[in-house]
């Protein structure tokens, strides 16, 4: 049983960079053919879609946030990092880490998701 689980500050200033990081557990984030993935949900929207790390280390990001966004992995801790830069208060949201099987569109397993608030 694969699971996920997000850690990191719930509450980052303006203009400062939000950093989560998510551990797996249960297999290997180097498994082919699974992408890893972090989505958010705002208060009151859906889900939005921030970027992959696939298998092989190559990374995806959604066009609207790609500027802002690096996701990186450390292998031997089987974790992937998010990092976005210049936060406003519109990036809070609850922040979730998700599998992906690269052959379809879906995320099969997900972390329980941890709350961000983006405030002086």
């Amino acid at each position: 049983q694969v699971q996920l689980q997000e850690s990191g500050p719930g509450l980052v200033k303006p203009s400062q960079t939000l950093s989560l990081t998510c551990t797996v557990s249960g297999g290997s984030i180097t498994t082919n053919y699974y992408s890893w993935s972090w989505i958010r949900q705002p208060p009151g929207k859906g889900l939005e879609w921030i970027g992959d790390i696939a298998y092989s280390g190559s990374t995806y990001y959604s066009p609207s946030l790609k500027s802002r966004t690096s996701i990186s992995r450390d292998t031997s801790k089987n974790q992937f990092t998010l990092q976005l830069t210049s936060v406003t208060p519109e990036d809070t949201a609850v922040y979730y880490c998700a599998r992906r099987d690269t052959k379809l569109p879906v995320w099969d397993y997900w972390g329980q998701g941890t709350q961000v608030t983006v405030s002086s």
